[in-house]
């Protein structure tokens, strides 16, 4: 298993640490360069995370846990038009990605007003293909509530953000609520806005803790990083794609940013601990830009396809 970290600190010397990733079996998921900071998602096994922190207090640098580093999210609205959009969704976008995230913003076709309100289909599997679906509704505790079958069958976490308070066991088809992130017309960036926003990264982390343990019960035939690192290697295309994260890591697989039609057939035969990934792995054209998805078996959805 790996340990997700984000180490943030000067570009000096950073030469060193990206080396030392690399000799302990590590990965880096994103790197960022802001002015004369630095700054380094990875992924490091968990037997070897000292090694990193004592490097990253040699360097002068914070290294902190970044659980949602190496998933990708979903950040639901029922609309992106201005006359229903919650301000709050970019906000909240914008916030995750300091803390790791790679997130991906959805707008719903249908969703102005709770009489009109509604989820396709099509809609479902596209937030399905993310490791945790964030709705960020609006202002009133009955429309919340009246729009819980925009999510209640979603199958993967469920967290709900909206103004009001909602206890937890009225809406039981969600992990986790978070309130005081409604429709609000103007940026969070009073002192209630950030305590609303630091909730929910609390709240996220701790819902994709759980699913992580759940995975170490019965983990990806090979881990997500490792198959992110093959195709990267052995893809050309991956370094002429001007997609950020052009191959975006996720708890049970990775989305590859590039044409299903034409890249597939070699996206299937890379090879990952001596086998072929489509020997390992799902491979389906995705629903967003017609990607490519791959989701990695494990133990158990090999019994059950055999």
């Amino acid at each position: 298993m790996y340990e997700t970290l984000t180490f943030t600190g000067g570009v000096h010397k950073s030469d060193e640490l990206k080396e030392l990733i690399e000799d302990l079996g590590g990965i880096i998921l994103q790197e960022n360069i802001l002015q004369s900071e630095l700054v380094i998602n990875m992924a490091v096994p968990l037997d070897d995370v000292e090694k990193i922190e004592e490097k990253s207090k040699e360097l002068l640098a914070k290294l902190t846990s970044a659980p949602m580093a190496g998933c990708e999210i979903a950040i639901v609205s029922p609309t992106l038009a201005r006359h229903h959009l919650p301000h709050s969704a970019c906000d909240i976008s914008e916030y995750l990605r300091k803390f790791g995230a790679k997130d991906n913003m959805i707008g719903l076709a249908r969703g102005d007003g709770k009489g009109t309100a509604g989820i396709t289909e099509d809609e479902k599997k596209l937030i399905e293909e993310h490791d945790l679906a964030i709705f960020a509704l609006g202002s009133f505790k009955q429309c919340i509530l009246d729009k819980s079958f925009l999510y209640d069958d979603i199958d993967i976490p469920v967290v709900v953000t909206g103004a009001p308070e909602i206890a937890l066991d009225e809406m039981p088809s969600v992990d986790a609520y978070v309130d005081n992130l409604g429709r609000i017309p103007r940026r969070l960036r009073r002192g209630n806005d950030i305590r609303a926003l630091k909730k929910l990264v609390e709240v996220v982390e701790d819902v994709l803790n759980n699913k992580k343990r759940e995975l170490i019960n019965d983990p990806p035939l090979v881990p997500p990083i490792i198959v992110k690192n093959a195709i990267e290697n052995q893809i050309p295309a991956i370094k002429d794609s001007i997609s950020p994260t052009p191959v975006t890591s996720q708890l049970d697989g990775v989305r590859v940013k590039l044409d299903y039609d034409k890249y597939h057939e070699d996206i299937e035969n890379v090879v990952v601990d001596n086998k072929k990934l489509k020997d390992i792995a799902d491979i389906k054209k995705s629903l967003m830009y017609d990607y490519i998805l791959v989701k990695i078996y494990n133990e158990s959805s090999l019994v059950e396809n055999s």
